[in-house]
């Protein structure tokens, strides 16, 4: 047997990262026979092409997950969270998902969730301390308020 042992790397490499990532991904696609992993990006950019929001996620098994939404303070409010979402939802319906789940906080944004479709199927109390943590999904390809 190998000699190992446990290492805590506050600051590993993406690469050390993206080493780990792979092979979860190579075991989930032997597990469930779900090879179609895509991450994708949205970016809302200004006049001189810098960042002023952004989505993250990716698409695997028929699921859309939003991992990372923000938009800059001085857009809030303008609909610009709105058109990330439907953006992200377009482009995992074209790709064949047909639901989409997220996580946020009560001091981030649930209720911008609740209006545009989402519904909660958990929550996790007191996380961070003195808030909640909701866990929201959605099904794509229906009506939204």
């Amino acid at each position: 047997m190998q000699d190992v042992r446990l290492v805590i790397e506050p600051h590993a490499s993406g690469a050390a990262h993206q080493f780990v990532r792979d092979h979860l991904d190579a075991y989930n696609i032997a597990a469930t026979g779900q090879a179609d992993y895509s991450q994708f990006a949205v970016f809302l950019r200004g006049a001189h092409d810098e960042i002023m929001g952004g989505l993250l996620g990716a698409v695997w098994g028929g699921w859309l997950h939003v991992a990372i939404i923000w938009v800059t303070e001085a857009l809030r409010g303008r609909g610009h969270g709105r058109a990330l979402l439907a953006v992200a939802e377009r482009w995992a319906l074209e790709r064949g998902c047909r639901d989409a789940f997220l996580d946020t906080f009560s001091f981030q944004a649930p209720e911008f969730y609740r209006k545009l479709g989402w519904e909660v199927f958990g929550t996790l109390e007191d996380h961070p301390p003195g808030h909640t943590h909701y866990f929201l999904r959605k099904r794509l390809g229906g009506p939204t308020p």
